[in-house]
């Protein structure tokens, strides 16, 4: 099995000697480079072509939301970013996400958690933990300007249901809790969920998120 090739941008090198040490104990995963500003980052991801890049926000020279951009902007661009805050709110998360980040880590993760972060963000799954999920896309819709009328277009193109499964997927729930509120099975939701981010040209669940607050699909009670 092909390890998951992992990059890591912080301009702390306890951070990421730290992680390195930890990630590289984990089967499956190896950590091939470390980057100490954005710039190295988008530098060393075009070198090694890694699977996850760790991205810390606020680096010299260039942080990690313009080189989370410049990773994730090109067609064809497979890297998923994983972007580390110390802050679960920092507000910079928010623009992170629009960037093209496929989710967020804590820098006080476990080993465990941290390991278990890089495989789902590496499978295309978003990674934004329930509670922390809610929180965020409430603040995302609450600084989101008025939604994009190209991008509400781009909603006809989904089925009923998949609109639905959309709206879902919004409001943080997995594939499982999904298949259970809507009495089917959960590979019919995975199936829902690839047409979705194929019809709308996502890379991921996350951006799928983000997609549905930003064209006011849904949003947040009290908002």
């Amino acid at each position: 099995m092909t390890p998951i090739r992992v990059l890591i941008a912080d301009d702390q090198i306890m951070v990421r000697q730290g992680f390195t040490v930890l990630l590289n104990a984990e089967p499956g995963i190896e950590v091939i480079g470390q980057a100490v500003d954005g710039l190295d980052a988008v530098a060393q991801a075009a070198e090694l072509a890694p699977d996850v890049v760790l991205m810390d926000v606020r680096m010299p020279r260039l942080g990690g939301i313009e080189a989370t951009r410049q990773l994730t902007g090109p067609a064809g661009a497979t890297v998923k970013i994983l972007v580390l805050t110390t802050f679960d709110l920092d507000e910079y998360v928010y623009e992170a996400l629009r960037a093209g980040a496929s989710g967020f880590l804590l820098k006080d993760a476990s080993a465990a958690e941290l390991a278990q972060a890089v495989r789902v963000v590496a499978a295309g799954e978003a990674l934004l933990a329930p509670n922390i999920t809610k929180r965020l896309i409430a603040e995302f819709s609450r600084v989101t300007s008025s939604p994009r009328t190209p991008l509400r277009d781009r909603v006809g193109d989904l089925t009923e249901r998949e609109t639905e499964v959309l709206a879902l997927i919004a409001q943080g729930l997995s594939n499982g809790e999904i298949a259970e509120r809507l009495v089917v099975a959960e590979q019919t939701v995975k199936s829902h969920v690839g047409r979705i981010l194929v019809k709308l040209g996502l890379r991921d669940r996350t951006q799928a998120a983000v997609f549905a607050y930003e064209t006011g699909l849904i949003r947040p009670a009290g908002y």
